[in-house]
């Protein structure tokens, strides 16, 4: 099943509670748009700088939003489609002129102190996921309330994936493989680098229409550097009218999201037999992809998969090739928590996400870079499958 159930509510709610309990708060309150849709289940559609918006989540009691007017049918479709975890919604008007149907957008901090009140949360401690912002305002309407910035213990929430997120992931993984099957039979010399990714990200729609029928596919990115301008991990900022030369070395990423969750696939190709140098650069930084993957185990240090990159493109001698860390975690963002992996020595947890994507970078030449969704595990667990031996990766 595509889409994430009860279960997986009942297990994020679980994790709340937990810390609710830990850290002593009364309740959680969730601003960021990323944050929203972890707890309620819901792909917000505003920015939350420009919309406030707001899902309470408290220690006792039923957690309740605030969302903007223009999130009203969206709501009301997720709703139906039987997907929503929080019911009780309530919304803001951005329209002044149009009657007093709704509180007005001016109104949202006053409108969220009287929801606080009217469930009994206006004398207790709550936890934000950020600090600062609208939510911010809502203590000075309430003299008694403590507001407190939780960010780091709500980012600890996301770490550990339940079974069913998992279980998605490797069916989004799939789908990236697929997709990553139709790049090697379209890569040719001539062809706009920008065409290409197109033509793939449509084609990820319609097979993501037979995968996954009704649900949400984002796609992210379908992107691709070839030759020279890959040794900048994102590209010499002159892509319009790019193309593909015979000889060139490609690096490409294909990220969807579906309902919510991220799963990262990359890929280094050549266009044509490959110089002797292009091989070493190019098994180098596949050996460190996959010593990084083979170091995602239970217990190790979370930099323990930066190490074990940098250990073979030390010993390969490619090291001052290096421009970024391995990777970071996987999840609800592309680039999800912990974002610091190179630095945190904290032990890894079983079912946690990361991206294990060690890159090399010549200047003159391009970028070489593998990217693998990988589950932490006593035995690593790779949902990315799309081949990497440089015969499969080169079109002749």
């Amino acid at each position: 099943m595509a889409f994430l159930g009860t279960a997986v509510r009942d297990y994020r709610y679980g994790l709340m509670r937990d810390m609710m309990d830990r850290e002593g708060y009364d309740a959680l309150a969730f601003t960021q748009g990323d944050f929203f849709q972890f707890v309620t289940n819901f792909a917000t559609d505003v920015q939350p700088w420009e919309r406030p918006i707001v899902c309470v989540v408290p220690r006792n009691g039923e957690p309740f939003a605030i969302l903007n007017e223009l999130s009203t049918n969206h709501w009301r479709f997720t709703l139906e489609a039987q997907h929503l975890w929080v019911t009780d919604a309530s919304f803001y008007a951005e329209h002044p002129r149009i009657g007093a149907r709704l509180p007005l957008a001016s109104q949202w901090a006053e409108v969220v102190a009287a929801k606080l009140k009217e469930t009994g949360l206006d004398r207790t401690r709550i936890g934000v996921d950020a600090g600062g912002g609208a939510f911010g305002k809502v203590a000075s309407l309430l003299p008694h309330l403590k507001i407190e910035a939780a960010t780091a213990e709500c980012r600890r929430l996301r770490w550990v994936k339940h079974a069913e997120e998992i279980q998605l992931m490797r069916e989004i993984a799939a789908l990236t493989d697929w997709v990553q099957d139709r790049y090697r039979e379209n890569i040719r010399p001539g062809r706009l680098v920008q065409e290409l990714d197109m033509s793939m990200a449509a084609l990820m729609a319609e097979e993501s229409a037979r995968r996954f029928p009704g649900e949400a596919l984002e796609i992210l990115r379908c992107w691709t550097l070839s030759g020279p301008p890959s040794c900048a991990p994102h590209g010499d900022g002159r892509s319009s009218g790019a193309r593909i030369e015979e000889g060139h070395g490609l690096v490409n990423i294909v990220i969807p999201r579906v309902n919510g969750l991220v799963v990262e696939n990359e890929r280094t190709w050549f266009c044509g037999k490959p110089s002797q140098r292009q091989i070493k650069l190019y098994e180098a930084s596949r050996a460190a992809n996959e010593a990084a993957c083979e170091a995602a185990v239970t217990g190790q240090p979370v930099c323990a998969i930066d190490a074990a990159a940098q250990a073979v493109l030390e010993r390969e001698g490619v090291a001052e090739l290096i421009l970024h860390r391995t990777g970071h975690g996987m999840g609800t963002l592309g680039h999800e928590f912990p974002e610091d992996m190179a630095f945190n020595t904290r032990p890894l947890i079983a079912n946690e996400v990361y991206s294990a994507e060690p890159g090399i970078y010549e200047w003159g030449l391009g970028g070489f870079r593998h990217d693998d969704t990988v589950v932490v595990g006593k035995t690593p667990e790779i949902l990315t499958k799309a081949p990497k031996d440089i015969a499969r990766q080169t079109i002749n």
